[in-house]
């Protein structure tokens, strides 16, 4: 996508308005912004319980302006999925006409934990429709506490840096190749800081004949402990440390969006982070030097299975 498609995505009439009570410098707003310009056909989302879902509908405004329904923490995807399977049936019917696209968003949280049961049945039985998953890397709206998805050595409100662990133990899951793994049309993972990426990504997804899936990183000033002002960039040096890769999945075929044209070291991305400030302590270093092993081996395997060279 070029910067002239971009500039006309952005400038269409927003479905997702200002008004809500998000966090300074949260990156969720630009996202479900992004994701639902990607589209010009008529949209219904389902929104997961987290961040988005309360401070954009605190009763009675609502920063939606399309059909939007609240579902609970763990059932957005069996949600949206029972809304697609109700609409082909009034087609089906002749009660209905013309093409609707159908969304959901979940946080983290609500995707690969409390949600991944549902998300996978709905993948499995092929409904059509766009997952998106925000993912700022812990229950953000309930306090921090630590998720899958939080990266290891990151203290959490329920897995605390201390004398005796350095912060989360366990590595997050890989929920792009976890979906992929169900054998659906379209998978990518993005990043708020390449919005160019993103929309090109959620216009792909939209367009699949069948569920699709984009986990974009959501930085969160409030919880990572990042400047407002940072989350741009916070969410660059992630991508340019291949810490989080930009890269697609496509009817199986794997395929690298962006390649840094220097890869940073990651402790440039978790230096200003308050939820890895321990790790910068002295005694800490293998830690780092643990994480920088295993983002490298990452990088390897992705560049292999999209085909690519070191």
């Amino acid at each position: 996508m070029k910067i002239k498609e971009l500039a006309d995505i952005v400038s269409r009439d927003p479905r997702f308005t200002s008004g809500h009570r998000m966090c300074g410098g949260c990156a969720t707003p630009i996202i479900v912004k992004s994701v639902l310009a990607s589209t010009r056909k008529p949209v219904v989302v389902a929104s997961a319980t987290g961040c988005l879902e309360v401070a954009s509908t605190i009763y009675p405004y609502t920063s939606w302006d399309v059909p939007w329904i609240h579902s609970a923490f763990e059932n957005a995807a069996s949600t949206i999925s029972g809304v697609e399977a109700a609409y082909n049936a009034l087609k089906r019917k002749g009660k209905l006409k013309g093409e609707i696209k159908f969304v959901a968003f979940g946080g983290d949280g609500g995707t690969y934990d409390i949600g991944l049961q549902a998300l996978s049945g709905a993948l499995e039985r092929g409904h059509d429709f766009v997952y998106v998953c925000y993912d700022n890397e812990a229950y953000m709206n309930t306090g921090g506490q630590r998720s899958s998805a939080t990266p290891f050595g990151a203290s959490a409100t329920t897995e605390p840096a201390g004398k005796v662990k350095p912060g989360k133990e366990a590595w997050r899951k890989d929920l792009v190749r976890i979906c992929a793994a169900h054998d659906i049309p379209y998978v990518a993972q993005a990043s708020v800081s390449n919005l160019v990426d993103l929309t090109d990504k959620a216009a792909k997804a939209f367009e699949a004949h069948g569920p699709a899936v984009v986990v974009v990183l959501s930085t969160c000033p409030t919880l990572w402990g990042t400047k407002p002002s940072m989350t741009i960039e916070t969410a660059r040096l992630a991508v340019d440390s291949c810490f989080w890769p930009l890269y697609e999945i496509s009817e199986g075929l794997y395929k690298l969006s962006y390649r840094p044209a220097k890869k940073i070291p990651v402790a440039e991305f978790m230096r200003n982070q308050s939820r890895f400030k321990h790790l910068f302590m002295p005694g800490n270093e293998h830690v780092i030097g643990h994480i920088q092993r295993r983002v490298d081996e990452e990088w390897v395997k992705l560049l292999s299975l999209c085909g690519e060279k070191e």
